[in-house]
């Protein structure tokens, strides 16, 4: 008999399976439908030996102490600050847009002084900010907006910005300054070995085990379980009784050219004239010397595996019924981004995931990531330990 049933083997999931069976003595079993751990975060080394995210870059960065110093149990870092540039008008310049985006557009030796009188006289105050067009108008004017955010926003949301909740583009700073990072976060990391060794890490404990390949409702019925913790999407769990709820997907081309350096930045941002979004290339986000490089293009898509909530209220509404759904459904606790209907940071889905735990053993969030019960797994701060054993059933599971 399991205690936990948790379904999805991503950030939320395994952080939970490792609290509860590290902090609680609980007995869990993971499942996820995938042939991996670490969910949209995982990484492996390709046929030319290069590592890379298989589903898009992954960048961490926090402002939270607690979450990193939790997640520093399973991983040492490497200090990586990570960088972005947008192809714009045939240059690539900073993005966000700081004092050398402006200057480079434009031809000018604005000082940031100067450049913070440029920001108000092109911005176009909005009475009540509403949309996603909204807030960039209001802060840069018409012309950036075109330049870097409208046509960018369509490709990845399939809508226009006019269409979309503020929130999209809420978090989009500018700078009056040369600050070229794209995160200004306390901590800004990448784990040492690649995230899939951090999670092989968490999830290796006597008390966990892990079934790949296998979609939970093949299970339920035949493994005995007490509770379940659930991270999938909200909509399948209630069989869509409310309808579908709209994401939006990525397709991802993943290429590797003979040549050590690809590009000038870890990350080109396309706005304009391509139909894909950003091409990343890996090395500069993993610090790998190697004498071949590996990039990724993205091409967002309306069908595929659901990534990002398609923020309008009226998907917000649908989501509220099946919030209610959840709140009155016992024995199951929904967490995570597809659980909850909304996008989070891989910072703050660890959070969440250890507010729920602290719920669950009754612990404030910052005793819940640091409680044990003296059984841990043991690899905290260990870079060269064995990686997480798949149970006998998850390699059963694994050949069907």
């Amino acid at each position: 008999m399991f205690d936990y049933l948790i379904v999805g083997a991503g950030f939320a999931g395994s952080v939970l399976a490792e609290r509860l069976a590290g902090g609680s003595a609980k007995k869990v079993l993971i499942c996820d439908k995938r042939s991996h751990i670490g969910g949209n975060a995982y990484d492996h080394y390709n046929e030319a030996g290069i590592l890379v995210h298989k589903y898009g870059p992954h960048i961490f960065h926090t402002n939270s102490r607690e979450v990193f110093d939790y997640l520093s149990r399973f991983t040492q870092w490497r200090p990586y600050q990570h960088r972005v540039r947008a192809s714009v008008d045939g240059q690539i310049v900073p993005i966000p847009i700081n004092l050398d985006t402006i200057n480079s557009l434009y031809g000018l030796n604005l000082t940031s002084f100067e450049v913070e009188d440029f920001f108000k006289k092109v911005a176009k105050p909005c009475e009540e900010i509403r949309t996603s067009e909204d807030v960039v108008v209001s802060k840069v004017g018409r012309e950036l907006y075109e330049k870097f955010f409208r046509n960018y926003t369509r490709k990845q949301w399939g809508l226009d910005p006019s269409e979309l909740d503020a929130s999209v583009t809420s978090r989009v700073p500018t700078r009056t300054n040369r600050d070229d990072r794209y995160f200004t976060d306390t901590y800004q990391s990448m784990p040492l070995h690649g995230y899939t060794r951090m999670f092989e890490r968490m999830l290796d404990h006597p008390n966990i085990k892990v079934l790949l390949n296998c979609d939970y409702r093949e299970v339920e019925k035949e493994i005995p379980f007490k509770e379940m913790i659930y991270t999938g999407p909200v909509d399948s769990y209630f069989d869509y009784c409310y309808g579908k709820l709209p994401y939006r997907s990525l397709e991802f081309k993943h290429e590797t050219h003979d040549q050590a350096v690809f590009q000038s930045a870890p990350v080109v941002n396309y706005p304009n004239e391509q139909s894909y979004t950003r091409v990343t290339e890996f090395k500069y986000l993993t610090g790998q010397e190697h004498n071949r490089t590996s990039i990724v293009y993205e091409f967002p898509k309306a069908e595929g595996d659901p990534y990002y909530p398609v923020p309008r209220k009226e998907n917000a509404a649908i989501y509220a019924k099946y919030k209610a759904l959840a709140n009155q459904t016992r024995g199951v606790t929904f967490v995570g981004r597809l659980a909850t209907y909304k996008y989070y940071n891989m910072d703050q889905i660890v959070a969440q995931a250890l507010t729920t735990y602290g719920k669950i053993a009754g612990m404030k969030r910052i005793e819940a990531a640091l409680h044990s019960n003296g059984n841990s797994n043991g690899n905290g701060h260990k870079p060269d330990s064995d990686p997480v054993a798949i149970s006998g059933l998850a390699m059963t599971a694994a050949t069907r």
